[in-house]
């Protein structure tokens, strides 16, 4: 029998001086995760973004259930986007985006 694959969403504020495109956060995202545990932590991350609020500076993003400690850790340790100071911060973890929608209310 398979299992379901779990995830979770985490909603993500950015702090940047200058404004960040979701194509710069992506790439942040992705080079901490390989930067910190390699390819084949990066593939068991499966990260997928959602949707990104350029006006709030706020994303959504989804990552499996296995890697959530990793993907956060990874994040936490963004402290540049594109040559510029900036710094994300997981406001709320979900297994689903209506909850996470719920609890930003």
């Amino acid at each position: 029998m398979i299992k379901r694959v779990k995830r979770r969403y985490l909603h993500l504020k950015i702090e940047s001086a200058v404004p960040v495109e979701e194509g710069e956060l992506k790439d942040s995202v992705w080079n901490a995760v390989t930067k910190l545990f390699g390819e084949y932590g990066a593939s068991k991350a499966a990260l997928f973004f959602v949707k990104y609020d350029h006006e709030r500076t706020e994303a959504v993003m989804r990552c499996s259930l296995k890697a959530l400690e990793m993907v956060h850790a990874s994040i936490a340790s963004i402290v540049r986007i594109h040559d510029e100071p900036a710094a994300v911060h997981v406001l709320r973890v979900s297994g689903t985006i209506r909850a996470l929608s719920r609890k930003s209310e």
